[in-house]
């Protein structure tokens, strides 16, 4: 009798682990999908107004393009950081190397580079694994970077700022 109570109790012992395990799995994958499913933002005109009032007929009116002097880390580990834009290229990856380290399992050692090219910042693939998303879009090849528009690389985000 006493062993039949044991075996009973090790099965739902062994029944509730299991249940634990896939609902800690299923929360992970939910986080993971939240985290990348960003909602799109809408691009903000120099008064900082959104397009269609008055901010984008300030910015009609302006003879000089806003010009991206900052890399600004918007998400992951190094959220808030900013980096200046020297017309220097920037490499981000894992790599130690990179000039912009970040510790994220989705980057590749050399995951992409920004770079200015003719006066216009370009970011440009390195063969990452995961690939690299500008605003929604994979980039596949050296690509203009508008200011505001986010650049995804695993579970980072950057954007380029006046």
């Amino acid at each position: 009798m006493p062993e039949a109570i044991v075996q009973t109790v090790a099965r739902f012992g062994f029944l509730a682990l299991l249940w634990l395990f896939v609902f800690l799995a299923v929360r992970t994958v939910t986080k993971d999908l939240l985290l990348q499913r960003r909602p799109a933002t809408a691009p903000v005109g120099a008064s900082g107004a959104a397009p269609g009032g008055s901010g984008k007929q300030k910015q009609k009116r302006s003879k000089t393009p806003a010009v991206a002097q900052w890399l600004v880390v918007t998400t992951g580990a190094l959220a808030g950081q900013r980096f200046p834009l020297t017309g220097q290229p920037i490499s981000i990856g894992r790599a130690r190397d990179s000039t912009i380290v970040i510790n994220d399992d989705f980057a590749s050692s050399h995951h992409a580079r920004i770079a200015p090219v003719e006066g216009q910042w370009m970011v440009e693939d390195l063969g990452s694994t995961n690939g690299t998303y500008l605003g929604r879009e994979k980039v596949t090849r050296p690509t203009p970077v508008p200011i505001g528009v986010p650049i995804r690389i695993g579970r980072s985000s950057f954007e380029l700022r006046p």
